[in-house]
């Protein structure tokens, strides 16, 4: 999954540094800017639905009014005692009579309450017959025909002071009022002096789409306004060529409650309120792009702006880019070029700054530096040449006296000579170990036998008045060792100890193990000792050298982990060496036999 990423970016720094900046700067940006946008109209959506639901509420605020004006009036009918009296005795005046003053007091209400034209339509039935009106009806009125009308009936029956009817039919002549419906109060004048017995029925009826109309006189034109009931029936609306849409519709019959929502078929925002009391609903919707002319002009040129800062930003991120890459690219062919010209390649400093010319000027450093080690390391190449072929001169010399040895054993066996014959052997097995280049480390068994070819040729050389004991376990035989490391502190003690005293020389060889993986090899003589060495200044260069040399050794092969030690006795010397103990058997064969050392213990 990661390696599909990466072959998704680009190979080369230029278009790298491109598509960073695209992905963690313009992406970013143009994001957060959607994103702000969008926020931006859902604040402005909301506060202009607030608005358009204040507008609404004090619609319908104007709506309640009218309608509790429309129930004063009934209240001031009901106290009013010439009305009472004309309900109850209508006898007492000629129908003419009685009419003119009920006109007369419709006309007094509706100049006291109702400032706007008349939009209120009174009708008062008594219980014996007449018929009083403030409107000219449709068609004649019959009072028979009234009183079983269903709502007039209901208004009697019930228990209710009055009820409102939203689904009136117009019954106004339409040269007052061309309304399909109205809005009517049925109300019963009731008697408290007898038993609150019903004595008149009225209807207060409202033309709603007259006064939703002169209300709206001063609304926006771009604005619509619709009342709907709760089945969705459209009751009035601002424009007659304009409905709400089926989807709106249903979104807010479901509601039962106020909103707004945006409507997508008719591109508009749409504003809500219900009203309990009627089951109707107050709706408004604005176009959307006339709320948002002014946001999507800034808009567009925002993004205009946005869109031209960013293709200045591009442009300057690929001289950016090409400014950075260029001097690379440059670098990179030069290194291309430098293995094909032998290091001879420079780059010029004068037309670079800051961390170009830096790396500039270290990379000709660097090429500088090669030059010169490759010139170091063709001299010492040439040095190391002249010392191998010093190395095979030097090497004719001892293998032409390994060769002469070889030809005075075969002399000494012809002789039957036993002595030369084996100083011949002993001396040619530490010739052939000294020219063995090849191995550092040996065996400690191999070891000793070479310090007892050595001691063997001593023993003829002092008539065996020399004594070599070997103590060691026999776990520690197959030790590593350096090579001809016990043999020269065996000649040490002889040439410049054993050698000086009357009588016979002994030599103690203890090998043994120590705690931490430590192995102790201890030469002791009963020589001279180390003051009479010191007194010999022949003697003390000598032996200076051997054991600098062996010092050298142990540091080369153990580091710090390596010591040699000299201790003057009270008769002769004693030296120590310690290093790391290392245990290599043969591997796969079985081990030879540990030889039987002269005086040895294992």
């Amino acid at each position: 999954m990661l390696g599909r990423l990466r072959s998704l970016f680009p190979e080369k720094l230029k278009y790298r540094l491109f598509t960073a900046f695209l992905v963690l700067i313009l992406l970013p940006f143009s994001i957060l800017n959607l994103y702000n946008y969008r926020r931006v109209e859902a604040v402005m959506q909301q506060k202009i639905s607030e608005k358009s639901h204040d507008q609404l509420q004090q619609i319908i605020i104007s709506l309640d009014d009218l309608m509790n004006m429309a129930f004063k009036t009934w209240i001031m009918l009901g106290q009013d005692a010439a009305v009472k009296d004309m309900l109850l005795h209508p006898e007492n005046g000629s129908v003419l009579d009685n009419k003119h003053d009920m006109e007369a007091k419709f006309i007094s209400i509706n100049n006291s309450l109702f400032l706007l034209n008349p939009v209120v339509y009174y009708t008062i039935l008594d219980l014996q017959g007449n018929i009083y009106t403030s409107y000219q009806p449709r068609q004649a009125l019959d009072y028979e025909r009234l009183v079983q009308e269903p709502h007039f009936k209901e208004a009697l029956s019930e228990e209710k002071s009055f009820r409102w009817m939203t689904d009136e039919a117009n019954y106004v002549s339409s040269d007052l009022s061309t309304s399909r419906w109205l809005l009517s109060m049925y109300t019963v004048f009731k008697d408290k002096n007898k038993s609150y017995k019903p004595y008149g029925v009225a209807r207060i009826s409202i033309d709603y789409n007259y006064w939703f109309k002169s209300v709206l006189n001063q609304s926006s034109p771009e604005q619509e306004y619709f009342m709907i009931r709760g089945d969705g029936e459209h009751v009035a609306q601002s424009r007659t060529d304009g409905l709400l849409t089926a989807d709106a519709v249903r979104q807010i019959v479901e509601t039962r409650g106020s909103g707004y929502f945006i409507d997508r078929d008719s591109a508009t925002i749409v504003n809500y309120s219900y009203i309990p009391s009627l089951d109707w609903y107050m709706v408004n919707r604005t176009p959307l792009g006339i709320l948002f002319n002014e946001i999507n002009a800034l808009k567009r040129q925002f993004f205009a702006t946005s869109v031209a800062f960013m293709l200045l930003f591009i442009a300057m991120t690929f001289m950016i880019a090409a400014t950075i890459t260029r001097p690379l690219s440059h670098l990179q062919n030069k290194m291309k070029e430098v293995v094909h010209k032998s290091l001879k390649i420079r780059l010029p400093h004068g037309k670079y700054r800051g961390e170009i010319l830096d790396l500039t000027r270290t990379f000709n450093a660097m090429l500088d530096d090669m030059n010169g080690l490759i010139r170091r390391l063709k001299e010492e190449e040439r040095q190391k040449e002249a010392v191998h072929f010093q190395m095979l001169l030097a090497q004719i010399n001892p293998h032409f006296l390994l060769n002469t040895l070889n030809t005075m054993k075969w002399i000494a066996i012809r002789k039957q000579n036993e002595d030369i014959e084996e100083i011949c052997m002993s001396l040619g097995k530490l010739l052939e170990m000294s020219l063995n280049s090849e191995i550092d480390m040996i065996h400690l068994k191999d070891e000793l036998e070479l310090v007892q070819a050595y001691v063997h040729i001593q023993q003829k050389r002092f008539n065996y008045k020399l004594d070599v004991n070997f103590v060691y376990e026999e776990e520690t035989a197959y030790a590593l060792v350096p090579k001809l490391s016990i043999q020269p502190l065996v000649e040490n003690a002889i040439q410049h100890g054993i050698a000086h005293i009357q009588g016979d020389g002994n030599i103690d060889i203890v090998i043994e193990r120590k705690t931490g993986r430590r192995l102790a090899i201890s030469v002791r003589d009963n020589g001279a000792g180390l003051a009479g060495a010191r007194a010999r200044p022949s003697a003390r260069k000598s032996s200076g050298i051997g054991i600098r040399n062996l010092r050298e050794r142990l540091a080369l092969l153990f580091k710090d982990q390596g010591s040699i030690e000299l201790t003057a006795l009270e008769q002769g010397t004693e030296a120590v060496i310690e290093i790391p103990l290392l245990l290599s058997k043969p591997y796969g064969t079985k081990a030879p036999p540990i030889p039987d050392l002269p005086g040895g213990q294992a």
